[in-house]
């Protein structure tokens, strides 16, 4: 039936029908867990309001979809489930902006979206991501290094806000002068709903303006043509040389191709371990059992990387829209409707992970979908295992004794785990340089 004319009855009459997780404000008071929990008890495929919020308008609603073989269906499904026809963040982009949008490969479905997964996993090699170990190892040593001796730091801020980009920029080739446009740009991006990030742009309508919109991306699409067409008169080694010069099917990238996915590797490249490394550093120390398991047994880094995941995934939720009329969990969808899957309750799903409330470093097998699935799943998800792996055997085996020194302070956002503060304190140690 038109989701217009969707009988609520049932919805309405069931007693989990009021649970919240649309709210941003609630995930910076931290992860909603018992109220997944309860949703995936109670109601699996939970319609959800989605009401005015931060200055942004109320939407027609969503279905909140938290149990983890539900979530990998949608996820795997998109002749069902697209990402194209609405995008892929949960509030509706202005209609003038969705063709814009659309453009990214994220908000794209097979066959579109193959050939340019193609053409990003032509350049975007394992080989490629590799060379750049030797870098990222002394990216870590030096950070480290800049708070070693003070016994104490604010981790996002002094260390890892400034690690992924610096990683980041080296991989595409963006010149050091111009790096600190990165943070801004995620700023301006991941976290326009929280007040300490968010840019005051607004509509002729006094409303927020969409930071994914044309306007608001102008000047970071301005200098990726830029910074293309200086690779293509003086090639490096590389991202962004093999991306302005790489053919698929007989063609190179459009120019707005090449944005949007200069956009994507900018912006999703970034957060993921910027949110990431902190969440994980938060769940030992939350943990210290755990934590001094890791220290004694360094051989479980691997599988402690996938637990910190699970615990603690950088994107929360993603958006579908249903193609045509379907069943989810018995629940009937109608086209057109939104559907918005949560990782952050898959990972934590009784169903799919025993004892899904214990963090357990040596957990295996850890099927969480911190990193997605599907033909969307992460293609930078061995670049995100290189840079964590890399900072934490630096930063965990150097300040052993790392424990809480505040409570820490986490993004405003219904979308990305983000953790904005993580004071922690230890013993100074000497700078590795002076040893």
């Amino acid at each position: 039936m038109p989701s217009e004319e969707r009988d609520t009855t049932a919805v309405t009459a069931n007693p989990a029908a009021d649970l919240d997780v649309f709210d941003p404000n609630i995930y910076a008071r931290g992860v909603p867990h018992e109220t997944y929990r309860r949703l995936r008890d109670e109601d699996p495929v939970h319609w959800q309001e989605e009401y005015e919020v931060g200055g942004w308008p109320s939407g027609p609603g969503f279905w909140a979809v938290t149990r983890h073989a539900d979530v990998v269906q949608v996820l795997r499904s998109p002749d069902e489930y697209s990402s194209w026809i609405g995008a892929t963040q949960i509030r509706d982009p202005d209609p003038a902006d969705l063709p814009f949008i659309r453009r990214m490969m994220l908000n794209l479905d097979p066959p579109e979206h193959g050939r340019l997964r193609r053409i990003v996993a032509k350049v975007f090699t394992p080989r490629r991501v590799e060379r750049f170990t030797a870098d990222v190892e002394r990216r870590a040593r030096r950070l480290v290094d800049g708070i070693a001796e003070r016994g104490e730091c604010d981790l996002p801020v002094d260390v890892t806000d400034d690690y992924p980009i610096q990683n980041l920029a080296d991989l595409l080739g963006i010149p050091e002068e111009d790096r600190d446009r990165i943070l801004a740009w995620t700023n301006r991006v991941i976290g326009y709903q929280d007040p300490d990030h968010a840019e005051a742009a607004r509509g002729a309508d006094g409303r927020p303006v969409n930071p994914r919109s044309p306007a608001m991306l102008a000047d970071m699409f301005e200098y990726a043509h830029a910074l293309a067409d200086a690779r293509r008169r003086d090639p490096a080694d590389d991202l962004m040389t093999a991306l302005a010069t790489a053919e698929v099917d007989g063609r190179r990238l459009s120019d707005p191709e090449l944005s949007m996915f200069f956009f994507l590797l900018v912006i999703a490249g970034n957060d993921t371990v910027r949110s990431g490394l902190p969440g994980g550093v938060m769940a030992l120390l939350d943990h210290p059992d755990q934590h001094r398991r890791l220290l004694a047994h360094p051989e479980l880094l691997d599988p402690a990387i996938d637990e910190m995941l699970r615990w603690h995934p950088p994107v929360l939720s993603f958006r579908r829209t249903a193609v045509r009329d379907t069943v989810l969990a018995g629940r009937p969808i109608a086209a057109g409707d939104k559907v918005v899957v949560f990782h952050a309750s898959a990972n934590r799903d009784e169903r799919a992970f025993p004892d899904p409330d214990r963090f357990d470093i040596a957990r295996r097998p850890n099927d969480h979908v911190a990193f997605g699935d599907g033909p969307h799943v992460c293609l930078g998800a061995h670049f995100a295992r290189l840079q964590l792996r890399t900072f934490y055997r630096e930063f965990l085996w150097r300040l052993p004794d790392l424990e809480p020194a505040g409570p820490p302070a986490r993004l405003v956002s219904n979308f990305i785990a983000g953790i904005k503060h993580l004071p922690v304190r230890y013993t100074p140690v000497r700078r590795s340089d002076d040893r």
